[in-house]
C-alpha cells in the first residue's frame, strides 16, 4: 500500500491511523518536500491534488473519505485480497 501525504494534513494522519488500526503496512511518500513525487502523484491519480492519495498496488483508492468508506463496507478487504496485499 502506498500513501502520498504532507506533514500537516489531518486527513493523512487519519488515513495512516486507520491503516495501522487494521494492521496494514504502507509506504508513505511526502509530496510537500518532493516536487517530483507530487508530479508522480498527480499523474497516477488523474490530476487529484489533495492528500492523502492512497494506492493498493496499481489501484487508486482515493483519499481518506474513500478509504474509510471502503473499510466500512468491506471493499478494502476485498481489494487487499485481489492485490495480494
Amino acid at each position: 500500500m502506498l500513501i502520498y501525504t504532507t506533514a500537516v494534513c489531518p486527513y493523512c494522519v487519519a488515513a495512516k491511523n486507520l491503516l495501522k488500526a487494521r494492521g496494514l503496512g504502507y509506504t508513505e511518500i511526502r509530496v510537500d518536500s518532493d516536487p517530483e513525487a507530487r508530479d508522480t502523484m498527480l499523474a497516477r491519480s488523474a490530476g487529484r491534488r489533495t492528500v492523502p492519495q492512497i494506492f493498493i498496488g496499481a489501484q487508486h483508492i482515493g483519499g481518506f473519505d474513500e478509504l474509510a468508506a471502503a473499510d466500512h463496507d468491506g471493499r478494502l478487504a476485498a481489494w487487499l485480497v485481489e492485490q495480494g496485499a
